[in-house]
């Protein structure tokens, strides 16, 4: 079975002004709600099982879809308050049935080589953090790589190439219970950064479309590149 959890609950502050009255994964794209071509495109990958985190106008987002969506199952879990991205995972990985879960972004589309990345998992099975290479890590922070691993997260204002976390994970189901279900924190900085030195966690090098419909401009660009998907 493929699972992935799909972060939906953000309030969207950057997009606001376009999409005011709508969660920012249903900001529309190319004439459809951003998610359904998020969803569409796991479905495509091979993914039959879903768990939806959400929080912000969450009722949308069920009402659309239901429980099943191109053959997947859909699952709900949903904040009653802000958890972060660490604890939005935790409380969603309680309800992933394998000893894996792919995590992705509700706002970022990313073209993923899942095939090779699941291929990784089952050679090492540690955390698996994908990254991507840009012309310009200012605005995301930077990701150093070496032999595989991953050695440090840097904070965002270094200039020039190099690579950083596109926002994609390949997490062992039981790998956060060492914080409290309902707990808020954040796994970038409170698991990811926090835990470099004691945890080992692999890089993927993705070579694949990366879109943050989160960042005005790039919602404007994803209106094009994600045409006919």
């Amino acid at each position: 079975m493929m699972e992935a959890i799909v972060l939906a609950g953000g309030f969207g502050t950057r997009l606001r002004h376009v999409v005011p009255d709508l969660p920012k994964p249903m900001a529309p794209v190319a004439g459809r709600p951003f998610l359904e071509i998020l969803l569409s495109t796991l479905a495509k990958k091979g993914f039959t099982r879903i768990v939806l985190s959400l929080g912000y106008m969450a009722q949308t987002i069920v009402t659309h879809f239901g429980d099943r969506y191109q053959d997947m199952e859909l699952v709900y879990e949903i904040e009653d308050s802000p958890l972060g991205t660490g604890g939005a995972i935790r409380a969603a990985l309680e309800n992933c049935r394998s000893d894996h879960a792919y995590i992705f972004n509700g706002d970022t589309y990313l073209d993923l080589e899942v095939d090779s990345l699941e291929a990784m998992w089952e050679q090492y099975r540690q955390p698996l953090i994908v990254v991507r290479e840009v012309p310009d890590t200012a605005r995301y922070g930077r990701v150093e790589l070496a032999d595989g691993r991953i050695t440090a997260f840097r904070e965002k204002g270094d200039v020039g190439p190099g690579l950083i976390n596109a926002g994609c994970y390949v997490l062992p189901r039981h790998l956060l219970e060492g914080f409290t279900r309902g707990q808020a924190f954040s796994l970038e900085s409170d698991f990811f950064a926090a835990s470099i030195d004691s945890v080992r966690f692999d890089g993927f090098v993705t070579r694949g479309l990366f879109i943050d419909i989160g960042v005005p401009d790039d919602y404007t660009s994803a209106q094009a590149m994600l045409a006919g998907l």
